[in-house]
C-alpha cells in the first residue's frame, strides 16, 4: 500500500496511537518495535479494541482487511507525518536547544494564542516518534504549528527537520547536555545547528538572541530576526521591562529571560502587537517540575527537577545565589555525560561552594564521588531521606531542587 493510501486510512480514522493501552476505537494503530518492546505482539489487541486500521511488520496479519504490513513501521509513521505536513497550510515553528525547550515552546504557544489558533507539541514529545505524532495531531484548523525537537546525537535534528519541514526556527542555547551522545560541546553545537542548516536550505527564517555571539555567527548568512532585549526590573518572580512596557511573569531565573525574548521574537514575526505579546508572556505559568515557584510551610521552593545538565545547573545555582534569605540547594546527579561526568559534577560542587550558598546537599553516585569540602553528600535518595530534618520555616528561606529526570527529586517535596 502506498503512503497516499495509508494517509487516506489515517484521514478516515479518529486519530493515531502507538500504544494499545490508550488506543481508542476508530484510531489508526502503528505497531512500533524497539530494543525492549515489540508492537506486533499487540496487533490482535488493537483489532479487538476496534482500531480503524493497523500498520505493522508482522506478515502473519497480512490477510486481515484492516492491516497493512510494511518493512519499517517507524519509517512509515515518519513518512505519514511528512505527507500530512505537506497538506497543512499553517506555517510551522520548530525549536531545539540544550536547555529551556519546553518552557520556550509553552511561552511561544501562549504568545501566539493571543491572536491565532495554535497546535503544538504536547509535553515533551520531541523525538523521532514524538515529532511525527505531534504533526499528525495538527488539523486544518490550525493557523500556526509549534514543534519541539530534541536530540542526543548528530543528524537527529536534521532528520526531524526533514519530517516537520519548518518555516521558522530557533535554538534556545548550546549547553552541556547529552555530551556523551554528541561527543562534547562542539558536537552539541553542530547537532543543534542542523535546524539552521535546514532553514537556510529551504528559505526559512530564524530567531536569534542579540546577546548570543555563537548563534549570531552561525546564523549570519540566514534570513533572521533579532529578538528584542528585555531588562530585569526585579526577580522571584521576574518582572520585565521591554521598551516602554513593564510586566510581571510567573517565572524565575535570568535564564528564562532569553526564553521570553525568543517567544517575543516569534510573536513580532507573526505581526502580534507588543501588548498582546506581553499578555501571553505574563499568563504563562510553569508546571511539570520546570522552574516552578512553590510556597509550602512558609518556604519558597524553586522546583526545577524535570532535568539537569551542567549548563542549566550552573544557571539555577547562580539564580539561587541572588535570592535573599537563607538559601538551600538540593542537587541530584546529571545524566548522559559519559567521560565528562566526573569533571562536570566536580565543577558544579565547586561552584556551589564558591557561591556561598548556605546549605548544599548533593545526591547521587557522581556527586558522592566529588571532593565537596563542607557540602553534604548522599550516595542515593534513600540515604538522604533518612537523614533529612525539616527546615525551620520561621525565617525567610529559599530551596532549590534540581537534578536529572532519573533522580526524581520532586520526592523532596514530600519531606518538606
Amino acid at each position: 500500500m502506498q503512503i497516499e493510501e495509508l494517509y487516506n486510512r489515517f484521514r478516515e480514522s479518529e486519530g493515531i496511537s502507538t500504544d494499545t493501552r490508550t488506543l481508542k476505537k476508530g484510531e489508526l494503530f502503528v505497531a512500533l518495535s524497539g530494543d525492549n518492546f515489540d508492537g506486533n505482539r499487540y496487533v490482535s489487541t488493537a483489532i479487538e479494541k476496534g482500531a480503524h486500521h493497523i500498520i505493522c511488520t508482522d506478515k502473519s496479519h497480512a490477510d486481515h482487511k484492516n492491516v497493512t504490513v510494511v518493512e519499517n513501521a517507524l519509517k512509515t509513521l515518519q513518512e505519514l507525518a511528512n505527507y500530512h505536513r505537506k497538506q497543512l497550510k499553517a506555517p510551522i515553528v520548530a525549536l531545539t536547544g540544550s536547555n529551556g525547550k519546553t518552557t520556550t515552546k509553552e511561552l511561544i504557544v501562549s504568545v501566539l494564542s493571543q491572536q491565532y489558533k495554535v497546535s503544538a507539541t504536547k509535553g515533551n514529545l520531541n523525538n523521532h516518534i514524538g515529532v511525527p505524532l505531534t504533526l499528525l495531531s495538527f488539523d486544518e484548523s490550525a493557523e500556526i504549528g509549534v514543534v519541539e525537537m530534541g536530540a542526543n546525537h548528530l543528524k537527529e535534528i536534521k532528520a526531524l527537520s526533514e519530517i516537520a519541514a519548518p518555516d521558522y526556527g530557533l535554538i534556545t542555547n548550546f549547553g552541556k547536555a547529552h555530551l556523551e551522545g554528541f561527543g562534547g560541546i562542539e558536537g552539541v553545537k553542530r547537532g543543534k545547528s542542523e535546524l539552521y542548516d535546514y532553514i537556510a536550505g529551504n528559505k526559512g527564517k530564524v530567531m536569534v538572541r542579540q546577546q548570543d555571539a555563537e548563534q549570531l555567527k552561525r546564523s549570519a548568512d540566514i534570513d533572521r530576526r533579532l529578538a528584542p532585549i528585555f531588562r530585569i526590573q526585579s526577580s522571584q518572580p521576574l518582572s520585565i521591562v521591554w521598551d516602554d512596557l513593564e510586566f510581571q511573569t510567573n517565572l524565575t531565573g535570568i535564564y528564562n529571560v532569553g526564553n521570553m525574548e525568543l517567544a517575543a521574537a516569534i510573536g513580532l514575526e507573526m505581526n502580534i502587537p507588543k501588548e498582546k505579546i506581553v499578555t501571553g508572556l505574563s499568563l504563562y505559568t510553569p508546571e511539570n517540575n520546570r522552574s516552578q515557584i512553590i510556597k509550602k510551610n512558609g518556604l519558597t521552593i524553586i522546583k526545577d527537577a524535570y532535568n539537569a545538565n551542567p549548563t542549566s545547573m550552573r544557571a539555577a545555582l547562580e539564580n539561587l545565589s541572588q535570592q535573599s534569605g537563607h538559601k538551600t540547594a538540593i542537587l541530584g546527579d546529571m545524566f548522559e555525560l559519559g567521560i565528562y561526568a566526573s569533571d562536570e559534577h566536580q565543577n558544579i560542587a565547586d561552584l556551589a561552594d564558591e557561591l556561598k550558598i548556605d546549605r548544599v546537599i548533593l545526591i547521587g553516585e557522581n556527586f558522592y564521588k566529588t571532593n565537596a569540602g563542607s557540602l553534604e553528600k548522599y550516595e542515593n535518595f534513600n540515604t538522604f531521606s533518612k537523614s533529612w530534618t525539616p527546615l525551620d520555616s520561621s525565617s525567610n528561606k529559599v530551596i532549590l531542587i534540581k537534578g536529572s529526570r532519573g533522580m526524581a527529586l520532586e520526592r523532596v517535596l514530600d519531606l518538606i
